[in-house]
């Protein structure tokens, strides 16, 4: 599945959150993809998150490293061309910066986990539905590891 910036956003504030949890299971079997823009933008909001946090540099960087390690980074110049242009097709007017993250999750055929929820209503306006919500993935994560 592809996660979005909001999502490791929230990890990141919050590591004791759902999506922390989720992500940073030692016994999840899921695998966790995303485009090398996640990681510009948490470099580019990392001001904002330190503020937000209260985290020391080291303890932010120590767990944007937490988490980023659990997400495997693909160059979106390995997405295919067919795959970007109908997800900036489906993302146009509603939030052209997720374009790359819908591609992802068109190209690997798996699904989007993001928090953001006028994204989710103009995708599924346009015929597109394949989220998964971080109550669904814990569902299957935690509960299923007690």
């Amino acid at each position: 599945m592809v996660v979005d910036t909001n999502i490791a956003f929230s990890a990141i504030l919050n590591t004791n959150s759902k999506i922390a949890r989720i992500i940073l299971q030692p016994k999840n079997r899921l695998n966790f993809y995303s485009t090398e823009q996640l990681l510009r933008e948490i470099e580019e909001h990392k001001g904002k998150i330190k503020k937000l946090s209260n985290y020391s540099d080291y303890q932010l960087d120590r767990i944007i490293t937490l988490i980023s390690n659990k997400i495997r980074f693909i160059n979106p110049k390995l997405i295919p061309k067919e795959s970007y242009e109908f997800a900036e097709s489906l993302t146009q007017n509603i939030d052209i910066d997720d374009t790359e993250f819908v591609a992802l999750a068109l190209h690997i055929k798996g699904k989007l986990w993001s928090g953001d929820k006028e994204l989710k209503k103009g995708m599924i306006q346009k015929g597109w539905n394949k989220f998964i919500s971080t109550d669904d993935l814990y569902e299957r994560v935690i509960r299923r590891t007690r």
